[in-house]
């Protein structure tokens, strides 16, 4: 195992003279895998709920640090530029959340679905995008993933249907994800996002209904991190139980903090929808450090010793790098790396999302269609025209 590290990270690097750190990475003999006991999650409806224990692999556990750590990085670099107003208009990051979006991502397949509301940055990185072409649609550049049009709260990707503005309103979508899933008999299943704010939809009842009913492969997910905008979630729901508020739909409440937690939790829903019963309602309990949006300080409706605390006792990024380095999974040398390496990826990404034009005035009328012959497209009075290509 060690002359295999060693031979990678000399390859990595391009050169036969490795700085001393990558040496002694390459020497030492790490575990391949570890242990770990986790937190047992509240059930509803359920007669036995995911495990207490899971074993985490080194190359895992490496790969979801660096995850992690990209997507920290990149919305701290987001509120940078938003402060700098390059980024304008609605944004909304999700640093705190990190272990929902990657935790997520690692207890599914890529061919399965995924729908959430306007937090969506993470969630746009681990379905597969990049974080130059997230960056980029930030600024509203031609090289962003929507071409420029989308901005922060409208991003997709193979298999991920977005953020989406309207509070609440992707969850019937997220539903009818689902049916397309059965109706087109595919073992695959449809992850729908929303937050504790949305929780109060009565469209949400409504979908939660038909998904019974039709016993969708649907996992509906609440993220609840204790705020919805500046109200607290004691002052807006009668019930702040989010996994029982499906009544007739079994529910597990989730540590939203550690990423182990939320994988395991994950694979067991994703078990469940596949097996033919029906949607499976996950509560993650979670944290965001920035406020609801960038106009929004975030410490109106808490106290700045709340989040500090948050930081300092639950931190997603913490708890995976302490399991690591306490197991002999990697050494703090080593994480250290990855930190340089992901920051020069988000340096670099940014350098780019401010150096990419605009998309032409010309192209706004392009992509209404996927696959359709261009046509004329009315501008804001009827003699400006716009043409539409695909």
């Amino acid at each position: 195992c060690s002359s295999r590290t060693a031979h990678c990270s000399l390859s990595l690097l391009g050169s036969s003279d490795p700085p001393a750190s990558r040496v002694l990475v390459a020497s030492r003999n790490f575990a391949n895998d570890a242990t770990f006991e986790i937190k047992k999650c509240d059930l509803h409806r359920l007669e036995e709920g995911p495990p207490v224990t899971t074993v985490l692999t080194r190359e895992d556990g490496l790969k979801y640090y660096r995850m992690m750590q990209t997507v920290r990085r990149m919305e701290l670099k987001a509120d940078q530029l938003y402060k700098q107003k390059i980024i304008r208009g609605f944004c909304h990051l999700c640093d705190g959340q990190e272990a929902c979006c990657v935790g997520l991502e690692a207890g599914i397949n890529p061919t399965d679905h995924l729908i959430t509301a306007y937090r969506a940055h993470g969630f746009t990185f681990t379905r597969g995008l990049s974080v130059r072409e997230i960056l980029a649609e930030l600024t509203g550049r031609k090289g962003g993933c929507a071409k420029g049009k989308g901005g922060s709260m409208h991003m997709y990707a193979k298999n991920f249907y977005g953020g989406n503005g309207i509070v609440g309103a992707q969850v019937p979508l997220g539903a009818g994800i689902a049916l397309a899933c059965k109706y087109n008999g595919k073992d695959e299943v449809c992850l729908t996002l929303y937050g504790d704010g949305a929780a109060n939809q009565g469209q949400i009842f409504e979908a939660y209904n038909m998904a019974a009913l039709w016993k969708l492969p649907c996992i509906f997910i609440c993220e609840n991190n204790r705020y919805g905008m500046g109200t607290s979630v004691e002052r807006a729901a009668a019930s702040t139980d989010y996994y029982k508020r499906g009544d007739f739909i079994p529910g597990l409440r989730v540590d939203g903090m550690d990423i182990l937690c939320v994988r395991e939790a994950t694979r067991f829903a994703a078990a469940y929808c596949r097996s033919g019963k029906g949607p499976i309602l996950m509560e993650l309990q979670t944290y965001r450090y920035h406020g609801h949006s960038m106009s929004d300080p975030g410490v109106s409706y808490r106290t700045r010793e709340e989040i500090q605390e948050v930081r300092s006792k639950s931190d997603p990024i913490m708890l995976l790098k302490d399991r690591m380095v306490n197991s002999n999974l990697a050494s703090v040398e080593e994480l250290k790396e990855i930190d340089v390496e992901v920051r020069k990826e988000i340096e670099d990404a940014a350098q780019f999302a401010t150096a990419d034009p605009e998309p032409p005035l010309e192209e706004l009328g392009y992509h209404i269609y996927s696959s359709d012959p261009p046509f004329e497209v009315r501008g804001a009075n009827q003699w400006i025209k716009f043409k539409s290509v695909s």
